[in-house]
């Protein structure tokens, strides 16, 4: 179901005007629903306190490629079909460290990204929701959802003019 939701938002001109006015406005209670940056900033990372688990996801893809790796290794060199010429041992499993190095790599790689896709509801043919194309050039934005600011419009308004936003305005957006 697609509904129209109405936000407040906020756009400044640098990090270190954004920051302030993030401390201020989350000590002040609003409830901020996103800030979109250029760049990660340190500041907003921990003042959103979204965690994410993506590195515990990391992690067990590649547990689970060394185990499907080494083992699929195995099988296909001793157990299935077993060569012995020149001497060589049925178990080569120092021939398999750099296999499995690699193949680590790019399943924890494929993994996370589509971890990662699917989490965040990106797949083709998605229309974007872009709130304000200048966020991905040189602005900084802090989204607001006006239902559940925590404060009225006109305080958070002047609070972000104070803190050095160079522009304030109400956006409707579609959300799935």
């Amino acid at each position: 179901m697609i509904m129209n939701k109405k936000y407040l938002v906020g756009v400044f001109n640098d990090e270190h005007t954004l920051v302030d006015a993030f401390e201020k406005a989350l000590v002040k209670g609003v409830v901020i629903e996103e800030v979109y940056t250029p760049y990660p900033i340190h500041e907003i990372l921990t003042g959103m306190k979204n965690k994410t688990h993506i590195t515990t996801a990391a992690f067990i893809y590649g547990v689970l490629a060394v185990a499907l790796l080494i083992g699929g290794m195995y099988y296909a060199a001793v157990i299935s079909w077993p060569l012995d010429f020149g001497g060589k041992p049925f178990n080569t499993f120092p021939s398999f460290v750099v296999v499995t190095i690699v193949g680590t790599i790019l399943m924890i790689t494929l993994g996370t990204l589509f971890t990662f896709s699917v989490r965040s509801k990106i797949y083709p043919g998605k229309t974007p929701d872009i709130i304000d194309i200048r966020a991905t050039d040189d602005k900084f934005i802090i989204l607001l959802d006006q239902e559940k600011m925590g404060i009225e419009k006109p305080e958070i308004t002047k609070l972000f003019q104070t803190y050095g936003a160079t522009e304030v305005y109400e956006k409707e957006a579609n959300t799935n």
